[in-house]
């Protein structure tokens, strides 16, 4: 099984790269789609990123700590880059990056207003297509920012689309393709269509430029491009070394310097008098603005042509480590054979079953998430010192964000949840990225885990970093749930990686310590994390002081936990087999998982617990000052998330863990009233094939969420579980507290509330990641419970299904969200009618932030492929088993199931 698919070509260079360290990834999509308006380039007073370094001033001004561009690519450590400008004759600027609106712009928060795909990338990026979308009319910056600024939230965000832009189709689709001949020689294939009805005119600048490593101090040594011959730009840098670009075709070579326009920006002298925005000033202002002498730290090829009506043009261009004669000779064979070898590697890592349309949906999430890598750089002490915060100082202001992480130094490629709204990783989008690069790269899945984990990131006191606009943040503990899928996943396609498992485990050990002495502030075993990426689906904002004193206990925050304690169980269970020793380890998770458990529910009723047994579902608990609490009876992902906390063990574990057995026995006796609220059905512990099952929820409790979970009008949306209940769109529910209401209501959509900037909503809309965690739980549980266990779904339908053909069914209404309907209509795309009939938008697929409740159209961020391109390992996984197959095999996690004979060879064993 393991050598299935060893003759794949693209496979065989990941093996090159992980066995004789040949550098197939050292260039990459590597840059941002936005630098300006980051935490790392904010130098303000006031913090204030947005405002402090604006889109308008990106052209003109240097950045501190990385570099953006149109489709671009670079190094493995962004020394240099390589992008596409534009210009149509019309716009007021050079198209050198994307615009988009900042958080105070926009009726719901910032968002990116431009059309763009990812189209295609082998994971060693030895093929890669993207398409921009670029209007033929001047663009109109100034609408849709004064549009979007007078709507309220109740309104439909203004988009590209709103403006009429597009109307007749006049624009042009720019495809930029790249594909290497070998590591160091990336060929590159620019294709300009012309969509409208009449001939247009445009510049093409593709771009290579030197990030400013020169002008901070430190390392002055400063790079060089200079003209080396008609059509060649020589890039000599101190550590990489000589490359050539090529250039085919009539152009003008224009050269800059990569420094800031402080005459433009500050209105003092510039200390050059080539500067960052030159090109700019060139081709819209016909300005004298680029140095004669051909040489700079940034440069250009410039075309100028006219596409006729339907028509293209097409520019090519090599960039190498090697000079060459002839440099396009064979240049179209080398892209017919990257071409063909990416269409190898996916049709052979696609199970059979799918149709044309899923595979096109599959193939373009795992082409967004490998576009999505970033190379983010960081050094926190630096920044703190520039800032002068740095806690060490006598002076230092102790105003200014993220001051306890002084020892942060971040500088790899990493893979982001999207490279516009969120260039910065996040931790725990990043542990479910994984899940889908393992798809692809284990090896880049595995190092992205094991990174956030490094002591460069890794707090001190054990903490992971959340996301760079607060460090001190708290997301969800999620990295040991994918860690055991990575390790379980690849050890059954025949590479099990004991070292990896066992790196990850103890620096996770830290970690969970950290959650129990810094996140259970009453030591009782209940959880109060914060926001936990739940932004605001809250009655509060659960990360700041509560209006009404005392504290939160979280049901998301201690259910988190108790998932924490089973996965680090079972990673525990799973290196006994390399060291007795960890059966005691072990039995650690297990004592803590039934006081979690315990906490939530206690033998009995209690009105200062999470579950409530009249309603039959957790809440958060609210406890005031006095020591009373109340349920905040708000039916919402938070109380579903407990559903998730569901391990199963084989029925040989007995045998194969006998010290940690002991150990259990010892402690049910000792604490029978634990054990009574833990997971036990009518027949004792023991379930399908003698399998041990480990839960929060019994089977009654089980039961009756799953008649919230299943029921359309509560969760059950047309596609996906929705994060609130439908039920509270006709009953929100009202909190009183000082003379102001707190009102949680159904919103299906965009959010009507200013927490959390606005610009993301868990009060109703389908978000995928916690709709992988419930399809999890659904398939473990069914390999306890097996055919027997049916419930109705949907529930009032009458129809009757077992867990697994449930958990098959939100998969479906999920899936069902990209794929065209009987109507040949998407529903990702909503009413937009361009996306849904237009043959040159129609199969571009974007991944958004998260879903509407009841239509499956986009909401929030449009690339943010990170999390919701789970989409393709879900469409994976049920394209490869049955029911059968789950239950006769040995139990294995969603992302981990043994490829059946009859699909041998076409599947994710080639690892």
């Amino acid at each position: 099984m393991a050598d299935a698919i060893v003759d794949v070509t693209e496979q065989k260079r990941l093996n090159e790269q992980r066995e004789a360290q040949v550098p197939w990834k050292k260039w990459g999509p590597y840059l941002s789609e936005r630098q300006w308006g980051t935490v790392r380039e904010d130098y303000s007073d006031d913090g204030n990123a947005w405002d402090y370094f604006s889109h308008d001033q990106a052209r003109s001004r240097t950045y501190r700590w990385g570099e953006d561009g149109l489709g671009g690519l670079c190094d493995d450590q962004q020394r240099l880059c390589f992008a596409l400008a534009l210009w149509n004759g019309q716009d007021p600027i050079l198209k050198e990056r994307l615009f988009g609106l900042t958080n105070s712009e926009g009726n719901h928060g910032e968002d990116v207003k431009e059309y763009y795909f990812y189209i295609d990338s082998t994971p060693t990026h030895s093929y890669m297509k993207y398409l921009y979308k670029y209007p033929q009319k001047e663009y109109p910056y100034r609408d849709l920012v004064e549009t979007n600024r007078k709507r309220s939230r109740t309104e439909m965000e203004y988009e590209l689309l709103d403006t009429g832009i597009f109307d007749e189709d006049r624009y042009f689709d720019v495809f930029v393709e790249y594909a290497k001949a070998d590591p160091e020689d990336i060929l590159v294939r620019i294709s300009v269509h012309n969509r409208g009805p009449d001939a247009a005119q445009i510049r093409i600048l593709p771009t290579l430029w030197f990030r400013n490593t020169w002008s901070w101090g430190g390392d002055d040594r400063k790079p060089s491009l200079t003209e080396a011959g008609s059509g060649i730009i020589r890039a000599t840098h101190h550590e990489l070394g000589q490359y050539w670009l090529y250039c085919d075709g009539d152009c003008e070579a224009l050269f800059t310097e990569n420094e800031s326009n402080a005459q433009r920006l500050w209105g003092v002298a510039n200390s050059s008098p080539y500067v960052k925005d030159a090109f700019h000033d060139y081709v819209v202002s016909r300005a004298d603005a680029v140095n004669p002498a051909k040489s700079g730290t940034k440069a250009a090829a410039h075309y100028a042509v006219e596409v006729p009506a339907g028509g293209s043009k097409t520019f090519r261009l090599r960039l190498r480590a090697a000079q060459m004669e002839n440099a396009f000779d064979g240049f179209e064979k080398v892209f017919d054979s990257r071409i063909a070898e990416a269409d190898e590697f996916y049709e052979r890592i696609a199970p059979k079953t799918l149709t044309e349309d899923q595979r096109r949906v599959h193939r373009q999430a795992l082409a967004g998430m490998l576009w999505s890598k970033q190379y983010y750089y960081f050094d926190l002490e630096k920044w703190l010192r520039e800032h002068k915060s740095h806690p060490l100082l006598d002076s230092a202001r102790r105003d200014v964000r993220n001051t306890d992480w002084f020892h942060m130094l971040n500088a790899d490629v990493i893979s982001m949840p999207d490279k516009w709204e969120y260039p910065w990783y996040a931790a725990w989008d990043l542990a479910f990225h994984t899940v889908s690069l393992a798809l692809v790269d284990f090896d880049f899945a595995k190092e992205q885990l094991l990174l956030m984990l490094r002591n460069l990131y890794f707090h001190p006191s054990g903490q992971i970093p959340a996301y760079e606009w607060n460090f001190s943040d708290v997301n969800p503990p999620v990295h040991a749930a994918a860690t055991l899928w990575l390790y379980k996943y690849e050890k059954q396609l025949g590479r099990a990686d004991p070292r990896f498992l066992e790196r990850s485990f103890q620096a996770l050990m830290l970690n969970f310590n950290w959650w129990v002495n810094r996140k259970d502030p009453s030591g009782r075993n209940v959880f109060a994390g914060g926001f936990l990426g739940l932004d605001n689906i809250g009655v509060f904002d659960r990360s700041a002081q509560l209006p009404t004193g005392g504290t939160l206990e979280q049901a998301d925050g201690t259910a988190w936990m108790a998932f924490y304690c089973q996965c680090m169980l079972e990673m525990a269970t799973l290196l006994t087999e390399y060291d007795p020793l960890y059966e005691e380890v072990a039995f650690k998770f297990v004592q803590h998982f039934m006081w979690i458990s315990y906490a939530m529910d206690r033998r009995g009723v209690h009105h200062d617990e999470m579950w409530d047994e009249e309603d039959g579902f957790f809440y958060d608990l609210l406890r005031l000052p006095d020591g009373q609490a109340t349920r905040l009876k708000v039916r919402s992902m938070v109380g579903l998330l407990p559903l998730c906390a569901s391990t199963v063990f084989e029925g040989d574990a007995v045998d194969r863990y006998p010290k940690l057995m002991e150990l259990i026995a010892q402690f049910r006796e000792r604490h029978p009233e634990l054990i009574a609220q833990v997971a036990p059905t009518e027949a004792g512990f023991i379930g399908y094939k003698k399998r041990r099952l480990l839960a929060i929820l019994n089977r009654k409790k089980l039961e009756r969420v799953l008649g919230y979970l299943l029921d359309e009008n509560e969760f059950l949306g047309p596609h996906g579980i929705r994060s609130l209940s439908r039920y509270h769109e006709d009953h929100p529910f009202v909190f009183r507290t000082g003379g102001i209401d707190y009102t949680v209501q159904y919103l299906p959509a965009e959010s009507n509330t200013g927490m959390f900037g606005g610009n993301s909503n868990w009060r109703g809309p389908v978000w995928m990641p916690v709709n992988l965690l419930i399809v999890r739980a659904l398939i473990n549980l069914y390999s306890f419970y097996g055919d027997e266990f049916k419930v109705e779904c949907p529930t009032g339908s009458g129809q009757q299904m077992s867990l697994f053909e449930v958990a098959e069914e939100i998969v479906r209404r999920l899936s069902g969200t990209f794929l065209r309907g009987e109507d040949g209509r998407r529903p990702v795309y909503g009413g937009t009618e361009k996306f849904q009939s237009d043959p040159h938008w129609r199969d571009l697929i974007l991944f958004y932030e998260y879903f509407h409740g009841d239509n499956g159209a986009g909401l929030g961020a449009s690339h943010q492929t990170g999390w919701t391109g789970l989409i393709a390992p879900l469409l994976d996984i049920f394209g490869r088993i049955d029911a059968k197959s789950l239950l006769e095999t040995e139990r294995a996690y969603l992302m981990a199931k043994v490829v059946k004979e009859q699909v041998v060879g076409v599947g994710q064993d080639q690892r």
